[in-house]
Formats: structure tokens, sequence, C-alpha cells
């Protein structure tokens, strides 16, 4: 080669480097639906305003740092809104062309979005845990992120199992949204052998959830609501709503730990996880946003780390493609969890561990030692392929 051809040859390669091919362009979104509730019974857990969108954001610089080696360039537009803005939300979004969009919603409100999206959007639930939308109530056009209640449930009750506190005292509240999580944890127990001895309805009143019940009143009240109980070994509290289980721990009459919506509780996330290098994920987290990581926005990067992981493999972007090649054997995503989660062929579901955890550290993490299963251990949690039924998934 001559000294000019080389010199030619030189300047092109810098020319591109300097100044790359225009890269192909990946539109995200993530569409919070807030309804209005009350105030938490800790101003601690109270939610911050980036939430969900927080992890879209770090999701969506990961994808983009491998954009840059394929040739694709991320973007992630976040809004949220209130219930009855929802679907006016979503068809701004269609109409920018946008088709891949992490939802975080109730379950009802995330149903009637994907019967509005249609086919040609994909939307990603980073937070409904209903059952029934990984069951018959499931959708072609949605995948799940977010843990289903079943998950939850049969994740603390395997750990009760291996523990042997099979005896279970269930107190559930009086929402909807308490009586779907306490069918739950007893389709867990009879799954996985626990015993439900008894069974307390905790009614809410109404009443302010901190001004109405102070440390003073909450002290007298507690041991009485949980007095003569039938022998139990532990109390599983399904409190979604979130009036009064927070209150168990250290006030109910008998001495016996306390699990479910507090005490023990089961968790996508939680910001004392640091197994597996989550440390320096929590780390990265916390630098962007000045706060601890919370489940939904682990959630929201977890949709937008599947979607940059599909396109990164196929080199495709369309929805059809991100949702077909998800379902399919060759995708896996690392997460920080000890293992690659995949998704569940038959309702659109994301295997995955989940944490258990005391607010402090995390005590476990299940599905545990001992519960097989001839595809997969995680499959233990959740709805399995021969329970389901979806048949949007041509289960």
């Amino acid at each position: 080669m001559s000294k000019l051809s080389l010199t030619l040859a030189v300047l092109s390669v810098a020319m591109i480097v300097a100044f790359p091919l225009r890269a192909a362009q990946v539109k995200t979104a993530v569409l919070r639906i807030d309804r209005v509730v009350g105030p938490p019974i800790s101003r601690l857990d109270a939610p911050p305003a980036d939430l969900g969108f927080a992890g879209a954001m770090l999701g969506n610089e990961d994808n983009r740092t491998t954009g840059a080696f394929t040739g694709m360039d991320y973007t992630v537009k976040t809004q949220a809104v209130a219930p009855e803005q929802a679907a006016a939300a979503l068809d701004a979004l269609k109409a920018e062309g946008i088709g891949l969009i992490a939802v975080i919603a109730e379950g009802d409100i995330l149903k009637a979005l994907s019967d509005r999206a249609g086919p040609e959007v994909l939307l990603m639930n980073a937070g409904a845990r209903d059952d029934a939308l990984r069951d018959a109530d499931c959708r072609a056009n949605v995948l799940h992120v977010s843990p289903s209640r079943s998950m939850l449930s049969d994740s603390i009750v395997q750990f009760l199992m291996w523990k042997k506190w099979s005896r279970i005292l269930l107190i559930h509240g009086s929402h909807p949204e308490d009586k779907l999580l306490a069918d739950s944890y007893r389709r867990s127990a009879a799954k996985f052998g626990a015993k439900i001895v008894e069974e307390r309805e905790f009614v809410d009143t109404g009443g302010g959830r901190r001004t109405d019940t102070g440390h003073v009143m909450v002290q007298k009240q507690i041991p009485v609501f949980t007095q003569d109980a039938e022998d139990y070994d532990v109390i599983i509290a399904a409190d979604e709503a979130g009036v009064f289980a927070p209150y168990l721990p250290y006030h109910t009459w008998d001495p016996r730990p306390v699990a479910g919506s507090a005490g023990l509780r089961p968790v996508s996330w939680h910001a004392a996880h640091e197994s597996w290098g989550a440390t320096q994920f929590q780390r990265r987290f916390e630098k962007l946003t000045g706060r601890n990581m919370r489940e939904e926005d682990y959630q929201a990067w977890l949709a937008m780390r599947v979607i940059g992981e599909v396109v990164t493999r196929s080199g495709k972007a369309d929805p059809a493609t991100v949702r077909a090649y998800a379902l399919s054997a060759e995708f896996e995503l690392a997460a920080f969890k000890g293992q690659k989660l995949t998704f569940r062929s038959w309702n659109g579901q994301l295997r995955q561990p989940i944490l258990l955890t005391d607010g402090r550290v995390t005590v476990s993490v299940s599905p545990q030692d001992g519960y097989l299963h001839q595809h997969s251990p995680l499959d233990t949690l959740g709805i399995d392929a021969p329970e389901t039924a979806c048949r949007a998934f041509g289960g």
C-alpha cells in the first residue's frame, strides 16, 4: 500500500470515529398512573416524585452504553398522570411513535391500557401484581417484569416451611386488594403444606393512619386484637392498602414473628441487598438520584434492560420482535439476583428470585433450597404452566 493510500485509510477511520453514522433511535417511555391515596403509616415510606422514573433513567443509561457500540441510541420519556388521564397519555405516546412503554399502574388500569394500546404497542408491566393478569385476564401485548402476588406469597410460605413454622394466623385488611393478597396466601399455604389455623380481618374505619393511631393507642389495641388466637407459629399480614401491618411487630398478644406486609417482607428489590454485584448497582443509582432504589425503580430498570437486551441481540426494536425474542429460549437477562432471568412463555411473566427482607438486611432469597421443578426452581413461585388459564400466549 502506498503512503498516500495508507494516509487516506487512516483519515477515513478517524472521520468515522469523529463523525459516526447516525444511530438508529429506540424510543421508550414510562407511564406512571398515580391514584390519590392517604399518607403512609411512616413518613419514611412516602414515595419520591421520581419513583420508577429514576430506575428507568438508569436502565436507559445502561442501554445507551451498549448502544454506542451497536449503532442504537435509546431515549426514554417519563410521564405521571391521574387515572382519568391515562388513556389520553397512552394515545399521545403512540402518536409520538413510541411503541415500547413501561407502565406503573394498578391492575384494572393496566388492563384497560393494554386493550386500548392494540397489538402495535408492547407494554411492560412494572407495577401491577394481579395474578389474573397472568392468568385468565392475560393480554398478548403485556410482559410482566413486576412479580405477581402469588410469586410473593409463595416466596414467604416456602421460607416458613423451611423454618418449620407451618401454623399461620392470617390477618387481612378490608380493602379489595387486601382480600386478593389473602387469597394468594391461602393458595400458597395449600400449595406447600402450611396450615392457616385462624383468620382475622382488620377493618379500616377510615381514620387518619398516623394521627388517629399513635403508639400509645396501638400498644393497647393490637394486643387485644390478636388475643386468644388458635396456637400458631407466625402471623402473615395481608395489607396492601397499608393500614395496619406495620403496627403488628412487637404488639401482638403472643410473642410470634410477623411476615407478609410487615416484618419479613417479600420484595423484588431492596436498598439493603448487596449480593451478586448489587452493591455497585445500588451505588450507581444513588449517585444518579441521591436516594435509595425502591421496587418500582428496579422494575422500571428491568423493563428498560429487557428492551435493551433484546435490541442488542436481535438488532431490531419493533414491539413484535421485542416480544417474540423476549419470550424465546435465547433471551436471558443479568439482574443482580444470582442467576439469569427469563420469561415464562405461557403468560409473559419474568422469572425472578424474590428477596425476603426485614427492612435492614436480606434475610433470605426464594425459591428456597429443596423446592425443585422440572424446568426451573423459579417456576415454583407463582403460576406454573399446567395451572395457567392464560390463552393469549398460546397456552
